[in-house]
């Protein structure tokens, strides 16, 4: 190999790890919050979810909204109606991210 060539990898190398360490530090700092809301639709075609949220203070009040999910296979277990829970992200507004159904609870005799 010989000069030009290895000052190339290098360069490319530097490259990489600098975008990595920009990814990271782009995620570093923004603030989680747990959502919980009520499924109102769900459209698979779109990869989207319309959720009445629990009021988050300090993200959002309470209100219907659509949102796209980090996960597009979590839409084929929800429906209308169901109560789900996420993560959101300070100053992400558009996607629920780890979308779970919360089990329904069993009528007490």
């Amino acid at each position: 190999m010989n000069k030009k060539h290895y000052g190339w990898y290098v360069l490319l190398a530097l490259l990489l790890l600098s975008l990595l360490v920009f990814t990271a530090y782009g995620q570093q700092g923004k603030k989680e919050f747990a959502f919980k809301g009520t499924v109102e639709k769900v459209d698979a075609n779109a990869k989207s979810i319309t959720v009445k949220n629990e009021n988050i203070p300090g993200w959002m009040s309470s209100m219907s909204m659509s949102y796209t999910v980090d996960k597009p296979e979590a839409l084929k277990n929800v429906k209308a109606g169901d109560q789900v829970t996420a993560k959101v992200y300070e100053g992400d507004f558009k996607v629920l991210y780890d979308l779970k159904l919360v089990p329904a609870k069993k009528e007490q005799k």
